[in-house]
C-alpha cells in the first residue's frame, strides 16, 4: 500500500514514543467532570440538540439519566437509536450539530454542554450483564448486507433486532470500514472500532464474512438470487485523481491509503515518514493526514487547498487542531504540477494562487509558486469504486452523479436491492448520518419484505 514511500526513511524515534503521540484527542470525563457537566443541562422539550442530531438521540433524556446515575439506562437510550454511539460520540462533528445547537450557548456562560463526552461517558461505562436489545422472533428471512463500515452493520444490527439473518460480506480482513481504516488514529484509540463491532453483534444473526468482494469473487446478481433482499453500504473507495502528469510517480499517494496502513501498523516506526509533506484537501481527511505526519516526525507539514477557510469541509474545531499541531495551511492555490527529481520522485510540488472572478467562479491567476516536498498525499475526496458495480444487475442501478440513486426509503432502482452511507446521494458523508442511512434501511427492508410474506 505504500510502496510508493519505499524510499523514504523511517522515524528515529521508537513506537513507544510515537504511539504516546496517538492516545485520546479528547480525555474522556470522570464520574465526577460528567456529574457537573450533565447538570448543566437544560432538558429543552424541544430540545434543539435532538432535533439536529441525524440519529435522532434523545439528548436531553440520556443526559438526565447520567445525572441520575441511571449510565446503563443513558447508554440504552443512545444505542436504541444509534448503534455506534460509542465511536460517534469521538469522532461526529458535534461542533457543528448538537453542541452548536445547544441552548446554552445563548446563555451568560457561552458555552454548550459537553454533548459529545457525555455521550461517550455513558456508552464507555455502561455495564449490561446480557446484550441491551433482543432478538424478535425469527422471520424466516435472510438479507445480505456489503460492506461492514457504519452503514453496514447498522443495517445489519437493526435487522436482526426484527428476527431476521443477516450475512455482512465484507472486502477487508477486518470489519468496521472507515472506523477501522479511516479514521485518525488519536480519534478511535485502543482497537475501539473492533470492540464496537464485537458489541453489536453480540445480539446474534449477524454473520460477517471478509475478503468478499464486490466485482471480484462476490457477485450482486448471485445476492439477489440467493437472499430475500440486499444492501449495499460500500462507501466510497476509489480516491479521486488530480490529472496531473506524474501523479503516479514514487512519493505521490492517496492520503486515505497511508492513513490505512497507519491505523493497522503494529510498529509506527516503521512507517515510511516524509520530513517534508504536502496534503491537498480541505476535508477531515485532509487534516487527519496533516496531523497525523507531523505526529510521526515530519518537520514541515503543508496543507494546500484551493479555496478560503470558510469553503475548507473540515470544520473549523478541525481546523484548530491542525493548527495547533503546527500544520502549515495555504489556501486560494491549485495544484499545477508534480515536480521530480533525477530519480523520477517526487521533489514537491507547484502550485497557481487562484481567486473568485466576477462571475462567482473560481479561476487561476497565472502566478505560480513551488513547494519542496518528498510525499505528496492527496485527499480531494472520493467516490464509488467502479469495479464494485461491473457485473451485468449492477449496471443496472441508476445514479446521481457518480453516486447510487435511492428513494426516500432507500430502495434503489432495481426491487429488492437497497443502499445507504456514502455511496448514495442524500445526506453528508459523515459516520453518524450512514449509520441513520443503515437504520432506516433496515425498517424499509423488513417492512418490504413482510408486505410480500402477506402478499400485500
Amino acid at each position: 500500500m505504500l510502496d510508493s514511500l519505499h524510499y523514504i526513511p523511517q522515524p528515529t524515534a521508537t513506537n513507544g514514543e510515537l504511539a504516546s503521540h496517538f492516545t485520546d484527542l479528547a480525555p474522556p470525563l470522570n464520574a465526577r467532570q460528567a456529574a457537573i457537566e450533565s447538570a448543566r443541562c437544560l432538558y429543552c422539550y424541544d430540545a434543539p440538540c435532538t432535533r439536529i442530531c441525524p440519529s435522532e438521540i434523545d439528548v436531553a433524556s440520556f443526559i438526565r439519566n447520567i445525572h441520575d446515575r441511571n449510565i446503563d439506562g443513558a447508554a440504552a437510550g443512545i444505542l436504541k437509536q444509534n448503534i455506534f454511539g460509542g465511536s460517534c460520540a469521538r469522532v461526529c462533528p458535534t461542533e457543528i450539530l448538537c453542541e452548536d445547537a445547544c441552548v446554552r450557548n445563548h446563555d451568560a456562560e457561552g458555552q454548550p454542554v459537553k454533548i459529545a463526552l457525555l455521550q461517550r461517558y455513558a456508552t464507555d461505562n455502561m455495564s449490561f450483564v446480557d446484550h441491551p436489545f433482543q432478538r424478535a422472533p425469527s422471520t424466516g428471512k435472510t438479507v445480505a448486507v456489503v460492506g461492514a463500515g457504519p452503514a453496514g452493520l447498522s443495517c445489519a444490527h437493526r435487522l436482526a433486532m426484527l428476527g431476521n439473518d443477516v450475512v455482512v460480506f465484507e472486502a477487508q480482513a477486518k470489519p468496521g470500514g472507515l472506523n477501522e481504516y479511516g479514521i485518525a488514529k488519536y480519534k478511535l484509540t485502543n482497537q475501539f472500532a473492533q470492540r464496537e463491532v464485537e458489541f453489536l453483534l453480540g445480539i446474534g444473526g449477524i454473520e460477517i464474512r471478509c475478503g468478499q468482494k464486490l466485482g471480484e469473487n462476490l457477485h450482486l446478481k448471485d445476492l439477489h438470487a440467493n437472499y430475500d433482499a440486499v444492501f449495499l453500504g460500500l462507501g466510497l473507495g476509489a480516491s479521486r485523481q488530480l490529472g496531473l502528469t506524474g501523479e503516479d510517480a514514487p512519493g505521490l499517494l492517496a492520503a486515505v491509503d497511508y492513513i490505512a496502513a497507519l491505523r493497522q501498523a503494529s510498529d509506527l516506526a516503521a512507517l515510511p515518514v516524509p520530513r517534508r509533506a504536502i496534503v491537498i484537501g480541505a476535508g477531515n481527511t485532509a487534516i487527519d493526514m496533516a496531523v497525523q505526519i507531523g505526529r510521526l516526525g515530519a518537520e514541515e507539514v503543508t496543507l494546500v487547498y484551493r479555496r478560503g477557510f470558510d469553503a475548507m469541509g473540515a470544520t473549523h474545531h478541525e481546523q484548530d487542531i491542525a493548527k495547533a499541531n503546527l500544520v502549515r495551511m495555504v489556501t486560494w492555490a491549485q495544484p499545477r504540477e508534480v515536480l521530480l527529481d533525477g530519480f523520477g520522485r517526487v521533489r514537491g510540488m507547484r502550485f497557481e494562487k487562484t481567486a473568485m472572478n466576477d462571475a462567482g467562479r473560481l479561476t487561476g491567476t497565472g502566478e505560480t509558486f513551488e513547494i519542496a516536498a518528498d510525499a505528496v498525499f492527496k485527499a480531494i475526496g472520493q467516490g464509488l469504486a467502479e469495479a464494485s458495480l461491473s457485473d451485468p444487475l449492477a449496471t443496472l442501478l441508476k445514479r446521481d452523479g457518480d453516486k447510487i440513486h435511492v428513494d426516500d426509503r432507500f430502495r434503489t432502482a432495481l426491487p429488492g436491492i437497497y443502499a445507504g452511507g456514502d455511496c448514495v446521494a442524500p445526506g453528508q458523508d459523515l459516520t453518524v448520518q450512514a449509520v441513520q442511512h443503515g437504520k432506516l434501511a433496515a425498517l424499509a427492508i423488513h417492512s418490504d419484505m413482510q408486505a410480500k410474506k402477506e402478499g400485500v
